[in-house]
């Protein structure tokens, strides 16, 4: 339908109000930012607060803090039981710092100014197919981060708590039996990998990423009592990777990369691994056709286009890069990891 026929006042009031809803989704973004940078969530924690209480908490202006509050309740992260006290729904309890569910990070990562500040530049992608971010802000996203430390570590977190859930689901979505050793190729903080021991107390593992990327790793196998089977090692997955394992895993990392360095990723790993060794690609899989059910997908890929360069990609471009770069796919598992499908490759005989 490309007019709207209807002759209904209802249908066409909903209808008006769908786009206007998704016309404030950039409203909704800075609100949610404002609100983790002030920790409005972890404040209201124990039960009801009062916009007094958390102005008082926050050393905000009351009254316009409560019209904040107010328009959270109206996107369903808080609740207003009674005029002016507000409690945690289940998905703004997601914004509480000590949450093992939490995205408290994430939020403040993808509401940061730097990052919307990117999205302001989406006109410039769009017709030149170059990453907004360096337009906007004067070099590339990682360089941006090797230059700015607390963003950088603000990031780390962030991603640590996106991979949380998922992580568990790795674990739990792939046969492990047949694996005694295991790489997490640009595994950040050893989260998955540290899942995926605990789970398997039979294997051992290394978790390979940059220097500022592993730097908390160690502190999260020794967490999980995992310092005598996880090893941490720094290096540069463009160059090379460990190469003694039966299992190589790359979890939401080619979505960061245009498909020119995730053949160079790919060729790399193929020259290092073992001819013996598999190759697990985690990450999301779109759809050959856009669809209202996986909308995040769709969302992260125009994030890659605009911050990083990167991608989302289907299930045909990943066999093609996979194909291209000396690898054989032996199985697409749609949804094994929650919303995460799994690609199990591997080194195509000569």
């Amino acid at each position: 339908m490309t007019d709207l026929v209807t002759t209904d006042p209802a249908e066409k009031m909903r209808l008006r109000a769908a786009l206007i809803e998704r016309i404030g989704g950039y409203m909704t973004a800075h609100a949610m930012g404002v609100a983790a940078e002030l920790g409005i969530a972890d404040l209201i924690k124990d039960g009801t607060r009062t916009s007094a209480e958390l102005a008082a908490a926050t050393d905000t202006h009351e009254p316009s803090l409560r019209r904040l509050l107010r328009m959270l309740a109206a996107v369903g992260l808080l609740d207003e039981p009674t005029p002016g006290r507000f409690a945690l729904t289940d998905v703004g309890a997601q914004l509480r710092s000590d949450s093992p569910d939490s995205l408290h990070a994430f939020t403040r990562m993808f509401c940061h100014p730097l990052l919307i500040g990117s999205w302001q530049g989406l006109m410039y992608s769009t017709r030149t197919g170059k990453h907004a971010f360096d337009h906007v802000h004067g070099r590339d996203f990682y360089a941006y981060l090797a230059e700015h430390q607390d963003v950088s570590a603000l990031f780390n977190v962030a991603m640590s708590e996106e991979s949380r859930i998922a992580a568990a689901q790795v674990a739990a979505g792939y046969d492990f039996s047949a694996v005694r050793t295991v790489v997490d190729v640009g595994g950040g903080d050893g989260t998955l990998l540290a899942a995926i021991l605990t789970r398997h107390p039979h294997l051992r593992g290394t978790v390979f990423d940059s220097a500022s990327g592993v730097a908390g790793a160690p502190d999260v196998l020794r967490a999980a009592g995992l310092a005598e089977r996880g090893e941490v090692r720094a290096g540069d997955f463009f160059a090379e990777i460990p190469g003694d394992a039966d299992l190589y895993i790359v979890k939401s990392v080619f979505q960061d990369w245009n498909d020119d360095d995730s053949r160079t990723i790919l060729r790399t790993c193929r020259a290092h691994m073992p001819p013996t060794a598999t190759l697990l690609i985690i990450g999301s899989v779109l759809p050959e056709t856009a669809s209202t059910e996986v909308p995040i997908m769709f969302f992260t890929d125009v994030n890659m286009l605009v911050n990083s360069g990167g991608r989302e990609r289907t299930e045909s471009e990943f066999r093609a890069l996979l194909t291209e770069t000396g690898f054989t796919v032996r199985s697409v598992a749609d949804g094994a990891a929650g919303p995460l499908s799994i690609i199990e490759a591997s080194p195509a005989r000569s």
